[in-house]
C-alpha cells in the first residue's frame, strides 16, 4: 500500500503533467519527428543539415516569440509575413542607395516598430478587432512592398558586415540562430520574470479587470504589436542578409508558420496563457518537418498541407482539450 509521501509525490507529478501537458506533447512530437526523418534519410542528422535547420528557422523563431505575446493578449497578427517582406525590400533598397548598413538596421527597426505601433493603436485605442486590423495590414504592407520593388528582386552587393548577420558563424554556430536564441531567452525572461510579462498575461485573461486594478491595459495591448513589428524587422533583415537580396515576394506563408509554431507550443488562443519553451519547440518542429520532407524528395508544396493540418489539430487540442483542462485545474485550485 502506497505511503502518504508516495501518494503526495504521485499527485505532484500528475499536477505537473496536467499543467504542462501541451509542452510535453510537442516535445515528444518533436523527438518523434527527428527520429522519423533521421531514419528515413541519411543526411538529416548530419551536423551541416542540423545547422542549416537552425539558420532557416531563426527568422520564424524571432517573430514567433513576439507572436506569443500577441496571442497571449487574445490577439493575432496576420500581417507578419507582409511586414517581413516590406522590411526585406526596404533594407535592400536602402543599402543599394548607399546608406551604411548599421544605419539601415536602425532605420528598419524603427520602421517595424512604427508599423506595429499603428496597428496596435487601432486594436487597443480604437477597438477594432486585431484580426481585421492585421488582415488589412497583410494586404497593405505586401502591396507597398510590391509597389516599391515593382515585383523585382533588389540585389545587395559588397556589404560583408550585413551579410554576416545572415551567413556568419561564431565558433561554427550560425549567427542568425544565435540571434534567435537570444531573442527567445529574452522573451522567456520577459514573460516569466518581469512585471510587463505579468501584465500581458493579465490583459489576455481579462482586459477589463486588468484596467480596473490600475494596469495600463490599453498601452500594454498596443505594445505587443510594437514588439511584433520589431521582431518582423529583425526577421526581414536576417532573410535579406542570408539571401543577399530583398524581395516583395519574401516570407510567403510566413504568418502560417509563425502562428502554427506558437499555437502548437501551447499558447492559448483565448489569451492569458503562454509558453515560450513551447514556442521554441513548435518552431523547431515546423522547421524539422519542412526540412525532412524536402530531404525525402517530397514536393515542397506538401509542406503547406502539413502546416495547415498542424494548425487545425493544434487549435482543436488547444480549445477542446488543454484549455478546458487548464480552466478546470484553475477552478479546482480556487
Amino acid at each position: 500500500m502506497a505511503t502518504y509521501t508516495e501518494r503526495q509525490a504521485g499527485s505532484k507529478l500528475a499536477d505537473f503533467v496536467a499543467e504542462h501537458a501541451q509542452v510535453l506533447s510537442i516535445a515528444l512530437f518533436f523527438v518523434v519527428c527527428i527520429v522519423f526523418f533521421g531514419s528515413m534519410t541519411s543526411t538529416f542528422l548530419m551536423p551541416g543539415n542540423l545547422l542549416n535547420i537552425l539558420r532557416q528557422a531563426a527568422p520564424i523563431l524571432v517573430v514567433a516569440v513576439a507572436m506569443t505575446l500577441v496571442i497571449t493578449t487574445a490577439g493575432i497578427d496576420l500581417s507578419v509575413g507582409s511586414m517581413v517582406a516590406l522590411i526585406n525590400a526596404c533594407a535592400a533598397i536602402a543599402i543599394a542607395a548607399g546608406l551604411p548598413w548599421p544605419v539601415v538596421v536602425v532605420l528598419m527597426l524603427m520602421l517595424g516598430g512604427a508599423i506595429g505601433g499603428v496597428q496596435g493603436w487601432f486594436v487597443s485605442y480604437q477597438g477594432i478587432p486585431a484580426f481585421i486590423v492585421t488582415l488589412a495590414g497583410l494586404s497593405i504592407l505586401r502591396g507597398v512592398a510590391l509597389y516599391m520593388t515593382e515585383g523585382y528582386s533588389i540585389p545587395i552587393r559588397d556589404v560583408d558586415g550585413f551579410f554576416w548577420l545572415g551567413r556568419g558563424e561564431i565558433a561554427g554556430f550560425p549567427v542568425p540562430a544565435l540571434i534567435a536564441i537570444l531573442v527567445a531567452i529574452l522573451g522567456f525572461v520577459v514573460m516569466m520574470r518581469t512585471q510587463y510579462g505579468r501584465q500581458v498575461i493579465a490583459v489576455g485573461s481579462n482586459i477589463e479587470a486588468a484596467r480596473r486594478v490600475g494596469m495600463p491595459a490599453k498601452r500594454v495591448l498596443a505594445s505587443v504589436y510594437v514588439v511584433s513589428g520589431l521582431a518582423c524587422a529583425v526577421a526581414g533583415m536576417l532573410i535579406a542578409a542570408r539571401l543577399g537580396s530583398g524581395s516583395s515576394n519574401a516570407a510567403q506563408g510566413f504568418e502560417l508558420q509563425v502562428i502554427a509554431a506558437v499555437v502548437l507550443g501551447g499558447t492559448s488562443l483565448m489569451g492569458g496563457k503562454a509558453s515560450m519553451l513551447g514556442t521554441v519547440l513548435g518552431t523547431m518542429t515546423i522547421a524539422v518537418i519542412s526540412n525532412g520532407l524536402i530531404l525525402m524528395h517530397i514536393s515542397p508544396f506538401f509542406t503547406q498541407i502539413v502546416t495547415g493540418t498542424i494548425i487545425l489539430v493544434a487549435i482543436w487540442m488547444n480549445t477542446r482539450l488543454f484549455d478546458r483542462q487548464w480552466r478546470f485545474g484553475r477552478k479546482a485550485k480556487q
